[in-house]
């Protein structure tokens, strides 16, 4: 894959990201989603409601002629157009009448996923559109990580305390109501592990993890601010994940790591060599249980019933995907009337609810923007633009690969931070491009050439 020719604009639109995308990515990780408008349902989350307000101004002046959306083409908003582009015909499928699945709560359901996209959408294209250079994304990524040390916090006093404070929120959010019952506390073993604001331990694990190496790339690189305190959130995301003793949470931390430190400066290099260790060290004394918690969770196998649950699936998952192979029972309408029968596999309910097309459209949304991402680290002139684009591939590669280990679009505050990331990925590849256009242009820099995977 090569990056395009078509120049890309730096100095164009100037002011950076407008407030409302930043209030936005705010509220999808300090607000939790349960917390939804009564009238409008499982849809009226605060933080969904103004992800589809993004949605509608970018459609609106793009309609005006406002501003050009074709300037701002990358593999990552390919990849969202086509789960849109898929999520419509499974849609369209099922009110026409043609997936067998078309009732009241399935059509309902379907609705759901709909907003859910477009909400998605609003956040990927507005994130890209307004971050042209890194003091843009400098600025929208301190909204996103003061969120997520909302989240931290709330799930740090969970932890230690066993008292919640988000049960005190329906009183202060007048004309909002509980949708359901979040999970804040569960067991696990010797331990009782959290969700903060988001809807399950194994969501906070999974979005702790994939907001990691965007905080480690801010602590370096953030020039306003106490550096000691982009560390201490840096810290709160590792504390964070390892309370909810997630694998998938592990599994999490395990890629950011990996995928973060070849791209860190070389300095930061050999801190993390130490660092690492010392700060497992510190976390299994400090944190009683834990080494034998994450021991037994990681080696149970057959005998740990959330295990059994996943593997179940598949026999179900294949007859379902056999009756409907192409456009399945339409976007969302899995409702299984036994909690066995729930999917704990993102690809498996996709593939059973969207059919082959919509699983190939997930996977390109979740994969392609980090592959774009990596390449674009590879290529990029600058330990700081390197590292935001390497932080958005491990983001997006621990998206790819925990989707199979629990039904991740089913959740929030994960299907909202995913299209932040495409977004952020795509502004990280136009600036690459426009670094490498520009070295094409001028004879006294070093061409890089094109860039390819690998």
């Amino acid at each position: 894959m090569s990056f395009e020719d078509t120049p890309y604009a730096v100095s164009v639109g100037k002011k950076g990201p407008p407030r409302f995308l930043k209030v936005t990515m705010f509220c999808v990780l300090a607000v939790p989603p349960y917390m939804v408008l009564a009238p409008v349902g499982a849809s009226g989350s605060l933080p969904e409601l103004l992800a589809l307000g993004l949605f509608g101004l970018w459609a609106v002046s793009t309609l005006l002629g406002l501003h050009d959306p074709l300037r701002f083409r990358h593999p990552g908003r390919a990849a969202v157009l086509l789960l849109l582009l898929a999520s419509c015909v499974s849609y369209a499928h099922l009110f026409a009448g043609l997936s067998g699945a078309s009732t009241v709560e399935g059509r309902a359901a379907a609705d759901r996923w709909m907003l859910l996209m477009f909400a998605a959408a609003g956040i990927a294209f507005v994130t890209t559109e307004s971050v042209r250079t890194m003091d843009d994304a400098m600025a929208l990524v301190r909204w996103v990580l003061a969120g997520g040390a909302v989240c931290c916090v709330v799930a740090l006093i969970q932890f230690t305390t066993r008292w919640n404070p988000l049960d005190s929120l329906p009183a202060l959010m007048v004309g909002f109501t509980e949708n359901g019952s979040p999970s804040a506390f569960q067991s696990r073993g010797a331990l009782m592990r959290v969700a903060g604001t988001t809807l399950h331990p194994i969501e906070l694990g999974v979005v702790s993890a994939m907001l990691l190496p965007l905080a480690i790339w801010r602590a370096l690189h953030d020039r306003r601010g106490r550096k000691g305190m982009h560390w201490i959130l840096v810290c709160l995301l590792v504390l964070a994940n390892t309370m909810t003793v997630s694998r998938s949470g592990l599994i999490g931390l395990v890629i950011a790591t990996v995928i973060t430190i070849p791209f860190l400066p070389r300095t930061a290099k050999r801190w993390s060599a130490v660092l690492i260790p010392v700060g497992a060290a510190g976390l299994f004394v400090g944190v009683p249980g834990l080494i034998s918690t994450l021991f037994n969770t990681s080696t149970a196998g057959s005998s740990d019933s959330s295990i059994t649950y996943r593997t179940d699936d598949y026999p179900l998952a294949l007859r379902l995907v056999s009756a409907r192979p192409l456009f399945g029972t339409g976007p969302g309408t899995w409702l299984p009337a036994e909690a066995k029968d729930n999917f704990d596999n993102e690809y498996l309910l996709v593939a059973v609810t969207m059919g082959v097309i919509g699983l190939c459209a997930l996977l390109a949304y979740l994969a392609v923007p980090a592959l774009a991402g990596l390449a674009a680290a590879r290529n990029a002139q600058g330990n700081e633009l390197k590292l935001l684009a390497a932080a958005c591939a491990a983001s997006g590669l621990i998206a790819t690969i925990v989707s199979a280990t629990f039904d991740s679009m089913s959740f929030q505050v994960f299907a909202l931070l995913v299209p932040f990331f495409i977004g952020l990925s795509g502004a990280s590849w136009l600036m690459v491009k426009n670094q490498l256009n520009e070295g094409r242009n001028d004879p006294s820099r070093v061409n890089t050439g094109k860039v390819t995977w690998g």
